[in-house]
């Protein structure tokens, strides 16, 4: 059953990039104990500055040396401690791959690496798009990997991983993305995909950011051509939600995949990879970032360009239904 959601664009946007300070100082504040290593694009007025502010004892800067920050944070993991590190996205998977290789993921300590500015939504070309991550942590073992689809999601994620063993990559966007839930009452689990919208016709698997679009897409869909797109929010890109991704197989028989990220080896990848190794012989097709460097230009722009926005989502839909 679909959860209840929000189309008021203009009315429920927030920032993730916010809400994981938020979460963390609320942690704090009720004596849950962690600590937070961070690069400095954590301003002293953010959510995360507060955090900074009250409990310096137990936060630490690296500066601009994400590799330093990455592997102390695995350090700090091995001496029993829960370590919550927030560095810039695009940096993350490139420039501290070995250390999420080796000391983080290779020793399975109890690291959440919050990696910002995902996707597009850096804005600064293709030197700061964030747009091979997914690829890569994919291919490495005992990585959880979390792509909440708006702010309140992103608590959740903060909060359950808590109770979580092992490491795990939480990937947030720059801020300023819509609300996909209309209220916080909603069951979330870890590696459990949520359905947000009914559909009998197709399904549109999409994780962050995507998911709105998707929704919208959707929408489009119904309101011009009575075509019936389900929407899930796989929030959980490894491990993958295979049951509820063999449930949409049987009941669509057409499945599309929405992400920011490349096509290759991301959310689509990993959908893909699953349904050929079980048989599915329906239509299929993954929306993203094509394989070439991103074009300069505002998020917004970027999407319509590459038909990622819920028009072109929903072109490429009929496309593919012919």
């Amino acid at each position: 059953m679909a959860v209840q959601t929000t189309f008021n664009f203009d009315q429920m946007l927030s920032s993730a990039r916010e809400a994981y300070g938020e979460e963390l100082f609320r942690m704090a504040e009720e004596g849950i104990d962690f600590v937070f290593t961070y690069t400095d694009n954590v301003a002293p007025s953010s959510s995360a500055g507060k955090l900074l502010s009250k409990y310096p004892e137990r936060c630490f800067n690296f500066g601009i040396a994400e590799p330093n920050q990455v592997g102390a944070s695995a350090g700090l993991a091995l001496s029993g401690l829960t370590v919550f590190s927030q560095v810039f996205g695009p940096f993350l998977p490139l420039r501290a791959a070995d250390q999420i290789h080796t000391d983080i993921a290779y020793n399975k300590v109890n690291v959440r690496l919050i990696g910002t500015h995902a996707g597009v939504t850096a804005a600064g070309g293709p030197t700061h798009n964030c747009i091979a991550d997914l690829a890569l942590y994919r291919a490495i073992p005992n990585l959880t990997i979390c792509v909440p689809a708006d702010a309140d999601q992103c608590c959740k994620i903060i909060r359950k991983s808590m109770e979580h063993v092992g490491p795990m990559i939480i990937r947030i966007d720059r801020g300023g993305s819509p609300n996909v839930y209309a209220s916080p009452d909603y069951e979330y689990e870890i590696g459990k995909a949520i359905e947000t919208l009914p559909g009998k016709d197709l399904t549109l698997i999409s994780a962050g950011s995507s998911v709105y679009w998707s929704m919208m897409g959707a929408k489009i869909l119904k309101e011009t051509k009575g075509i019936e797109a389900r929407v899930i929010d796989m929030h959980t890109i490894k491990p993958l939600d295979v049951d509820t991704i063999s449930k949409c197989a049987r009941e669509t028989s057409c499945i599309v995949t929405v992400e920011e990220h490349s096509i290759n080896g991301g959310l689509g990848g990993a959908v893909a990879e699953f349904l050929l190794e079980h048989g599915f012989s329906g239509k299929f097709k993954r929306i993203g970032l094509p394989d070439e460097f991103a074009v300069l230009g505002d998020p917004d722009e970027v999407y319509k360009y590459y038909r990622m926005d819920p028009q072109g989502i929903a072109d490429q839909v009929l496309e593919l239904l012919g």
